[in-house]
């Protein structure tokens, strides 16, 4: 059931004990939504927490100061930018996959598996939505609050320089900055610092980057050797993604990485009126028109394969209008 603004405010109003799920391999967006809205329901005198399948990286710690790691049975359980439990990781799928109360995202590619969703797939982050909630629900903004949902519509938005930014991305940007949020750091950690193992890495994928389709994709594979001769590990592989699409004349970039288990996790990045999300969905993921993803299986060629047969359809569509 498709549910609005004010019911979703009205629903968290009336719960108490309140869990927050933030989607594996967490990104900007799923932890800064989720944090303020924690940090919002604990000042109205909720106990809430929030959850997360994988390891949080170090560079949202500032999200969760003040939020003890409470351990209580949740009333009332809320996804938030989470489209498929799939997202949910392995061990919380099988855990919450049937328990959720209520999703919270802006993914036109949801799967609507939640008896309750409020779904904006206009919105260029589920942290925009979130401060239309917490609006709705008289919260009192502070540094904190608007640091977490800065960082959640920044990092949707490439620093707002992707096709999803819109007008209400800038004015909910500058309300946030005169809320107090730490804008000059968070851009400088999530846009313009870089590990010594990241450059490492980057180096690496870049030297690995394949044409296809008249040079209009560009393909970057992240092998697990590569963590190793880099010493990175996958939490810094999604700063990758956006590298094939910058070469100029690209119009679909890729960023296909291999996993533990041998399958392939492949972030597809376009320009234009090419649907990221056509290509993922026809491959069983999801996403938005601008960047989308997906999991793929067999060895790393089929992988390409497989990927390339749907990006030239997509190509070939977008041409011939």
């Amino acid at each position: 059931m498709f549910i609005g603004l004010k019911d979703a405010a009205t629903l968290l109003k009336e719960k108490d004990n309140i869990l927050l799920l933030s989607h594996s391999h967490p990104d900007g967006d799923t932890l800064g939504s989720a944090t303020a809205l924690a940090h919002a329901l604990k000042h109205m005198g909720k106990r809430v927490a929030v959850k997360c399948g994988d390891a949080i990286p170090a560079c949202f710690d500032f999200m969760f100061a003040g939020l003890a790691c409470e351990d209580f049975e949740p009333d009332f359980i809320v996804a938030i930018d989470i489209a498929d439990t799939k997202l949910l990781g392995k061990d919380f799928e099988g855990i919450y996959s049937d328990k959720i109360d209520l999703c919270i995202d802006h993914h036109g590619s949801n799967v609507l598996y939640a008896p309750k969703i409020w779904l904006e797939a206009e919105s260029a982050s589920t942290a925009e939505m979130i401060y239309l909630l917490l609006c709705e629900m008289e919260t009192d903004f502070n540094p904190q609050i608007a640091s977490c949902l800065f960082t959640g519509v920044a990092t949707d938005t490439g620093c707002f320089r992707f096709s999803n930014t819109s007008v209400r991305t800038f004015e909910i940007a500058a309300k946030l900055a005169a809320f107090g949020a730490d804008t000059y750091n968070i851009i400088q950690v999530f846009f313009e610092t870089k590990t010594k193992t990241f450059a490492a890495l980057e180096k690496l994928a870049i030297e690995s980057m394949r044409f296809y389709c008249d040079d209009r994709c560009a393909f970057i594979c992240v092998m697990q050797d590569m963590y190793a001769k880099s010493g990175s590990d996958e939490s810094e592989v999604d700063r990758l993604a956006n590298i094939p699409r910058q070469i100029e004349g690209v119009l679909v970039g890729v960023t296909m990485r291999e996993l533990k288990d041998g399958n392939f996790k492949a972030s597809v990045r376009t320009h234009g009126d090419i649907d990221a999300s056509a290509i993922c969905g026809r491959l069983g993921g999801g996403g938005h028109m601008g960047a989308a993803g997906c999991t793929l299986t067999g060895t790393k060629q089929q992988a390409i394969n497989a990927l390339v047969k749907e990006i030239q359809a997509e190509i070939d569509a977008f041409l011939a209008e």
